[in-house]
């Protein structure tokens, strides 16, 4: 190859200043020529390991888009769009990724490969045979230098010839030695050029299969998918910056009118005090005390509902109940030199909390919202305490049709007793529901009817109500309470009645969905926040609803309704809240005397809604192996009945014919007159045989006759 240059091989023996001169420039080229593929190699090296990470990247990528369907997002993680749109682009990412893989193998065949076998084996060569050379070199100098010191007068033919043959042999030796070096350089010249071009060779070639493989895959159904996906990024990002300037402008106005807000004591004229709050929700600080005399104070959400006060910690999902407002009483107090202090302190007075507010604007609108609350408390009472003294209790139909206005609705910011119905107003929220699941002008009645009040006729066929109404300190109070101790299962839990209206179906979970929202939207409505906390007595008979009463130092039950659990025909849940619960009822009569009626009750609980339906769910499984067990136990005594007939009929059967042949004997031997005449004997025979006997007679008159 022209152009290269080479060291003399037939001037190894001479071993000249200019042949070991032009020795050195070789040795120098190939110690630059070292160097320089050292770093080459480092280089192509890094090219390698950055396709195997891309590779193992890109596979990496692919089998998270596969599991993101898989993932459970708190916020949109049922989007089935975005999940198949991701299964798509899974498997075009796993084909790249196969690609890479593929480049990477020949990355690894065709470009590392040789620049390695230089590497480690060609230039390797060239140091070793530079060091054993430089050996050589170094021997041979020794020798010649002892053979230079022969001596001239003592002359030794041993020592002449061992120095002689040690010159010769490290002359040999440095001469094949130089002449290997000398080819191996002169061949370092050419793999010179074969180790920089076959790997650049390599990597264009497999970089080109790489490129192929990727038009390959890369059809118009791709193209066309890519075009979609880059419409909908665009559609996206649209609405995201139309979203976020609706944000930004929504946020400046909030700060322009909420700035007079930030200030903890607001101006009393600018922010007058609301003292006809039905609802009030707010961060309050609680006192609670750790010690004899030391206390703290902790900063909780607080917000009522109904007759309870709730609180919240930060970061809690939902509220639990702080205290019971039900008779409790409220007063300002001061206490560890705090502003705005209060205290709600329970009927009984065993428990109290002192509460503190932000502002005295909130202290003065918690305080009036306790009053005003209380004061309709008592006023409702005391007004059916005394309806119930003078009047009959009517029964639901009647009091329905007795509350409704004649030609208007009533005003929806009157407040309504918690014990009664609405008309038209109930009307105008069925409407917008279901029509399928709940029937159009269907009264709600939002309490349980006090229990002392007696039944009146046919009152279960005009309230549509299937559960039974007893008197507690009577006889059918005991029945009931001798029942429910006689049944298998006992459980009671705590419950609030919300209400109940008539259901047109009850087959499906979403009639109780469909009531629970009724009936808590006409209580928010209509302010409807009273609700009579009661107990729930599960039995293998029935559902029963119990006040708990103290009577000379002893806890009673007193039963307000029972429901047969037979009629009990669908129970359910909340979906998303579990303390609200409902069942649904089947009984006879109703708003319609020729059909089955279904009324749906609603109750909240203590976090108890899912207990309480597999409580019922247990007492109706106990109900039917109980029916199952009955109904064997029946047609058993009904077989023996039938054996024991057919054992009767069967004695029977061989009594007359015992008696056929008493009766044969008796006329074979009354057929022989002649002996027992002449004997003077005779025979006497019963009216029923001498009978027997004259038809038997009569009926041989007959024969011979004929």
């Amino acid at each position: 190859m022209p152009g290269i240059d080479k060291l003399p091989i037939e001037e190894t023996l001479e071993d000249s200043p200019q042949t070991r001169s032009l020795l050195g420039v070789f040795e120098e080229d190939a110690t630059a020529i070292s160097n320089y593929m050292n770093q080459l190699y480092q280089a192509m090296h890094r090219i390698y390991d950055a396709q195997n990470e891309l590779s193992a990247a890109t596979h990496l990528t692919s089998k998270l888009l596969k599991e993101y369907e898989k993932q459970r997002f708190p916020l949109g993680g049922d989007d089935e769009v975005m999940s198949s749109t991701l299964q798509q682009f899974s498997k075009v990412i796993d084909e790249l990724s196969s690609c890479h893989a593929v480049l990477s193998t020949q990355l690894a065949d065709a470009m590392m490969f040789p620049i390695t076998q230089f590497k480690e084996r060609d230039l390797k060569e060239i140091l070793t045979l530079k060091e054993v050379f430089q050996i050589a070199s170094n021997d041979h100098d020794a020798a010649i230098n002892r053979y230079s010191r022969l001596s001239k007068k003592r002359e030794n033919d041993k020592v002449k010839y061992e120095v002689t043959e040690d010159v010769y042999t490290s002359r040999k030796k440095q001469h094949q030695t130089m002449m290997h070096y000398f080819c191996a350089l002169n061949t370092l010249q050419y793999k010179k050029k074969i180790a920089l071009l076959e790997p650049l060779l390599g990597y264009m070639q497999a970089q080109i299969s790489f490129f192929k493989m990727g038009s390959e895959n890369l059809n118009e159904q791709l193209e066309e998918f890519l075009a979609n996906i880059g419409t909908s990024v665009q559609n996206v990002r649209r609405e995201m910056d139309c979203d976020v300037e609706t944000m930004q402008q929504t946020i400046e106005d909030l700060e322009v009118a909420s700035d007079p807000l930030y200030v903890p004591d607001p101006d009393p004229t600018k922010f007058p005090v609301n003292r006809n709050l039905t609802r009030k929700a707010g961060y309050l600080n609680t006192r609670n005390k750790t010690g004899l005399v030391s206390s703290t104070w902790d900063r909780q959400f607080y917000f009522t509902q109904g007759g309870n006060l709730m609180s919240q910690a930060r970061g809690d999902v939902a509220g639990g109940l702080a205290m019971d407002i039900d008779n409790c009483s409220v007063m300002a107090v001061d206490c560890e030199d705090r502003r705005y202090c209060f205290q709600i302190t329970s009927f009984d007075g065993k428990k109290s909390s002192i509460l503190q507010a932000e502002s005295k604007k909130d202290h003065e609108e918690l305080i009036s919202y306790f009053l005003i609350y209380f004061y309709f408390e008592t006023a409702a009472r005391v007004n059916q305490c005394a309806l119930e003294a003078v009047t009959p209790s009517p029964s639901f139909q009647q009091r329905h049709e007795s509350l409704r206005p004649a030609g208007q609705s009533r005003p929806p910011t009157a407040r309504t007793s918690s014990s009664g119905s609405l008309g038209s107003e109930s009307t105008n929220l069925a409407a917008l529901s279901l029509d399928s699941l709940v029937a159009p002008d269907t009264p709600i009645q939002f309490d349980i009817i006090s229990p002392v009040c007696e039944d009146q006729p046919g009152q279960a066929k005009a309230s549509g109500q299937g559960g039974r109404r007893t008197n507690p300190f009577g006889e059918s109070g005991g029945s009931i309470k001798s029942e429910a101790e006689d049944s298998i299962l006992h459980q009671l839990f705590i419950v609030r009645f919300l209400g109940s209206m008539e259901v047109k179906s009850d087959d499906h979970p979403d009639v109780v969905y469909e009531t629970m929202r009724q009936i808590l939207a006409a209580r928010a409505i209509h302010n409807i926040f009273r609700m009579t906390e009661s107990h729930l007595l599960v039995t293998c008979d029935c559902l029963n609803t119990v006040l708990m009463v103290w009577k000379i130092s002893h806890w009673f039950m007193m039963f307000l309704w029972q429901f047969p659990l037979p009629c009990v025909v669908l129970y359910a849940t909340h979906q998303e809240n579990k303390r609200l619960f409902g069942f649904v009822l089947r009984t006879s009569g109703g708003r319609s005397e020729s059909n089955l009626s279904s009324v749906c009750y609603i109750f909240e609980s203590n976090n108890e809604g899912e207990k309480i339906c597999d409580s019922v769910g247990l007492a109706k499984q106990i109900a039917l192996h109980a029916e199952l067990d009955r109904r064997a136990s029946e047609k058993q005594k009904e077989i023996e009945r039938v054996k024991e007939k057919q054992q009767k009929e069967l004695s029977k059967q061989k009594q007359i014919e015992k008696d056929l042949e008493e009766q044969s004997r008796l006329i074979a031997a009354s057929s022989r007159p002649n002996q027992a005449c002449s004997e003077g004997q005779f025979v006497v025979l019963s009216s029923s045989q001498s009978e027997e006997s004259d038809l038997g007679e009569e009926g041989k008159k007959r024969e011979s006759e004929a």
